[in-house]
């Protein structure tokens, strides 16, 4: 009998750490849980965060690496991190009995050194997200996975990313606070708008009807486009562009290519020649004076023929084959 009460009380310590090891995974859980509901992302540093991603472990975390302090130079990690803090919000609140056994938190640079040094990160922000290691959502792969922050980043692609990650579990959806200054602002603008209409409708009304209004809009519009001002944006064009002997070259060789400055001196000569032929063909009939309407004529033709030839000259300078040319510009 006393062999077998010594063997009992042998195994009883051993026992008890088994029946306990389980109930601690769990009260781990419940515990940062239970801090996120108040404060969440979790602020952590070196010590917390091995203590929470140490395995064993039968929950997720997401962990945001960044460095918030503005002598770091990271942009993105200031601009990430209030998207961060809405996604761990709107999640913990949506999963305030833990259902999806996943914990947020952040540690920064400056709080957690040596485990920046440890996972050998050179650049932040990095989010990783580590699955269990035990329990019913246990995952094989025990690192970390690592999103990609390629491109611009919003609560709502990290919460996909995460939700991806996480299939069989709830996914509590992003909630964004309502923004009243903004709606202010969109409802002042709006009834300030009508109120300027409203007031200025008797005035803007013979404008609008103006037929020299809506021909000067046009006139300015056909130039920009048959100069080529979209192509220069859809291609983003230089300005000017090096000759190859220390000079400038304003024009490019080639139909498919040209230079910023090009478009812009295009359209002054097609701008220039519309409203010389305008002005022969509407304002010089009206000139009561034969003498002056006879200099007027000689004006305007000599202004179209030099921009004609100069138009040429350029065309030539597009097409080295085109054989045609005008004096003064060859």
């Amino acid at each position: 009998m006393r062999f077998l009460r010594g063997l009992l009380l042998s195994l009883l310590p051993a026992t008890i750490l088994a029946a306990k090891k389980p109930a601690a995974g769990v009260d781990k859980f419940q515990a940062y849980h239970t801090k996120a509901l108040t404060a969440a992302p979790l602020k952590l540093d070196d010590k917390i965060y091995n203590t929470l991603t140490s395995a064993p472990r039968d929950y997720s975390v997401a962990v945001l690496l960044t460095a918030l302090e503005s002598r770091f130079g990271c942009v993105l990690c200031r601009e990430f991190q209030p998207e961060w803090e809405l996604l761990s919000r709107s999640w913990t609140k949506g999963d305030k009995q833990g259902e999806s056994r996943l914990v947020f938190g952040t540690l920064d640079f400056l709080d957690g050194k040596n485990t920046f040094q440890s996972l050998g990160l050179q650049t932040a922000p990095v989010l990783l997200l580590f699955q269990p290691t035990v329990g019913r959502h246990a995952n094989s792969d025990t690192g970390p996975t690592r999103y990609d922050f390629s491109n611009e980043q919003s609560a709502e692609q990290a919460h996909a990313w995460i939700a991806r990650q996480l299939s069989d579990r709830p996914h509590p959806s992003v909630s964004r606070p309502i923004n009243w200054v903004r709606g202010i602002a969109i409802t002042t603008t709006i009834l300030g708008t009508i109120t300027f209409l409203t007031v200025a409708w008797p005035y803007l009304l013979p404008v609008i009807q103006n037929r020299n209004v809506w021909a000067a809009i046009s006139l300015i519009a056909i130039l920009l486009f048959t100069s080529g001002h979209m192509f220069n944006h859809i291609r983003k064009v230089p300005y000017v562009a090096g000759d190859g002997r220390g000079g400038v070259s304003y024009f490019a060789g080639g139909f498919s290519n040209q230079y910023g400055l090009e478009t812009q001196i295009v359209a002054a000569m097609y701008g220039l020649l519309s409203f010389a032929t305008i002005s022969l063909a509407l304002k010089v009939p009206r000139i009561a004076d034969p003498r002056t309407q006879q200099i007027a004529v000689l004006v305007w033709g000599g202004v179209i023929f030099v921009m004609y030839s100069f138009l040429l000259s350029v065309f030539r300078i597009k097409n080295g084959g085109y054989p045609f040319w005008l004096p003064p510009f060859s």
